[in-house]
């Protein structure tokens, strides 16, 4: 079943146009990257789709609902969750009251919640660290953090916004165990991100803009080959 579907898409802020006539869909439970250069307008695609902007043309179906232009809570609602290229964790609280905060949106048991909350940290290997105050954690463990409270909104898309970017190897490999496990449960995942290294050996698919131009789409073989995302990243000689 097609879980997301965008269709021409446009988003302009003035005489600037940041998206132009982005199409794209996918299936459920697969993970699609979304790359190209920096100013691309990738993270305003992403605006788009989880509610913080609305495109200026186009439309956005999640399954059989036309989620274009919705507020971000009633996005989360029809089940796109996201996180952020800077971690917004709540730092006054432990890493499992931040995730318990988006459990309520669909549960106001705080037993099921934290419950719940627990399965979820140990998900992305966080659950030693369960009464750990955010702000005590290094930016691999918030952004892991961030992804389990996207988690816990029950989400059917997942919006990932450059989870890996300064990460080491080390903890990129943790990161990628994450996606792999979250598409497991049948979690779609869609993932901006710079470090191809990443994002290419799992990704069923990658979408490539350029410009705010969609300029590639296929599997992540194909676009690795493609003239025109070469000439995007290294320049046409």
């Amino acid at each position: 079943m097609t879980l997301l579907r965008v269709e021409n898409v446009t988003k302009r802020f003035g005489g600037i146009t940041a998206n132009e006539a982005i199409s794209f869909q996918f299936d459920e439970g697969k993970i699609i990257g979304l790359i190209g250069p920096n100013g691309a307008g990738k993270t305003t695609l992403f605006n788009c789709i989880a509610g913080s902007a609305s495109p200026t043309s186009g439309q956005i179906w999640l399954g059989n609902r036309d989620i274009t232009g919705l507020p971000p809570e009633q996005c989360a609602q029809a089940g796109v969750a996201r996180t952020f290229q800077i971690a917004r964790t709540f730092t006054s609280m432990s890493a499992i009251e931040n995730v318990m905060v988006g459990g309520f949106l669909s549960d106001r048991s705080v037993s099921r919640v934290r419950s719940e909350a627990m399965k979820l940290l140990a998900l992305v290997n966080l659950a030693h660290q369960a009464e750990k105050p955010a702000s005590s954690m290094t930016i691999s463990e918030q952004r892991r953090l961030a992804v389990a409270r996207a988690l816990a909104i029950r989400p059917r898309l997942l919006l990932m916004d450059e989870v890996m970017a300064g990460l080491n190897p080390t903890e990129v490999r943790e990161m990628v165990t994450a996606v792999c496990k979250i598409r497991d449960l049948g979690i779609s995942c869609l993932i901006v991100e710079h470090v191809l290294e990443g994002i290419m050996p799992i990704a069923d698919s990658i979408v490539v803009l350029d410009y705010g131009k969609k300029i590639a789409d296929g599997t992540p073989a194909q676009v690795s080959n493609d003239a025109a995302v070469i000439a995007a990243y290294l320049g046409d000689e």
